[in-house]
């Protein structure tokens, strides 16, 4: 966490210093913060800072690749004349355990057309989704076990 703030200060200096306060030149300073983090990581950084970082952006890049292809797919079913859905409510068991990695999880999930967090249970162990098309919950079940929750895993452990 002292990463990322040490990160995020220097990309505001990078910015005062340059003179331009613009996205890019912000995020080039972030990237150049990151990059003179992982050099001097033992006394300021931590050691996985970069590696963090990257699994970060590669679940943010998941989630944006997940959302599209489940738009074009609601879109798809919704305008074909036939509706030959199988909606459904299924138990999906997290291996996640931390509140904010389930609520992340669930978020996502949420936040992905075709599929609704509803619920988790008391002891955190499962998480209640329905889905437009559960003809195989199995599948989706693996579906977000090997794409959202791993990724989260990878990025915040």
């Amino acid at each position: 966490m002292i990463g990322l703030l040490l990160n995020l200060l220097l990309a505001i200096a990078w910015v005062a210093v340059t003179g331009g306060a613009s996205a890019h030149n912000f995020l080039f300073g972030a990237v150049l913060g990151a990059i003179a983090l992982s050099v001097v990581r033992e006394p300021y950084g931590s050691k996985g800072y970069l590696r963090r970082l990257l699994a970060i952006l590669s679940l943010a890049l998941l989630f944006l690749r997940e959302l599209t292809l489940s738009a074009l797919r609601v879109a798809v079913t919704v305008c074909s004349r036939d509706m030959q859905l199988t909606p459904g409510i299924f138990a999906f068991p997290l291996t996640v355990d931390r509140d904010f990695e389930i609520t992340l999880l669930a978020n996502m999930i949420t936040l992905t057309p075709g599929t609704l967090s509803v619920d988790v249970s008391d002891d955190r162990s499962t998480l209640y989704v329905h889905a437009l098309d559960c003809a195989d919950p199995e599948a989706v079940k693996r579906d977000i076990a090997d794409g959202f929750e791993r990724k989260i895993m990878e990025a915040f452990r």
